[in-house]
């Protein structure tokens, strides 16, 4: 319990952090969902069962950031469906384990950014590379395409991100394959795929543009 306590005391200090950004203020509000014995176990066992790494903490350390949209209408159901396992009707992710799907942070229609869980701490978001992504989920969907607040709020919070850590890659989620061919790909079933379309081309373009300066590397080519 000492561990777990230690994981969220930065919840505890306050709801809100503020930190200097030269595009302007970044403001993350601490939301963060369950995260108890039960999930920090499903989390290392989905690290060694499923990237092949024995740990002793679920922990990450970032290189990436991957974007997402929810396909979920609204914050409080997405943070409702975050539970530590999954409850049914997602046989094509509980096959490959029990841990439920999650992310670092989710920033709302009006560009709120939310903190679920501690930067470096482990969340299930993207096949093959969970061990080193840090998980911006979007409200959003096919039918709701992400607008320009959630642009700018992805911009501020990855120049956040790339300050704090060695990242070197951001990528949409329906770019994550592109990475099956190259040495950060860690997935022990080479079946265990998924198609996806979030958060799309023309937005990843978009925010691509406006991270020009931070010279991110290029997507890996096929």
């Amino acid at each position: 319990m000492e561990k777990l306590s230690t994981l969220f005391l930065s919840f505890l200090m306050g709801l809100l952090v503020l930190a200097c950004s030269p595009k302007g203020t970044l403001r993350i509000i601490d939301k963060p969902i369950t995260w108890n014995e039960e999930r920090e176990q499903l989390s290392l066992e989905y690290l060694k069962e499923r990237h092949g790494l024995i740990q002793k903490i679920a922990s990450i350390t970032p290189r990436m950031v991957v974007v997402h949209w929810t396909a979920i209408p609204s914050i409080e159901v997405t943070f409702d469906v975050f539970n530590p396992t999954l409850l049914g009707g997602r046989a094509d992710l509980t096959g490959a384990s029990r841990l439920n799907v999650s992310s670092q942070f989710l920033i709302d229609r009006d560009g709120t950014i939310f903190r679920l869980l501690p930067d470096t701490t482990f969340a299930r978001h993207v096949i093959g590379l969970n061990y080193l992504a840090i998980g911006i989920e979007n409200i959003g969907s096919d039918n709701m395409p992400l607008n320009k607040a959630q642009l700018e709020a992805n911009e501020k919070l990855i120049r956040y991100l790339k300050r704090k850590y060695p990242i070197d890659y951001v990528i949409g989620h329906h770019e994550y394959q592109m990475f099956r061919s190259t040495d950060l790909w860690k997935e022990t079933d080479p079946n265990y795929l998924t198609v996806k379309s979030d958060p799309g081309d023309a937005f990843m373009h978009k925010l691509r543009k406006k991270l020009t300066d931070l010279k991110l590397n290029p997507l890996p080519l096929n």
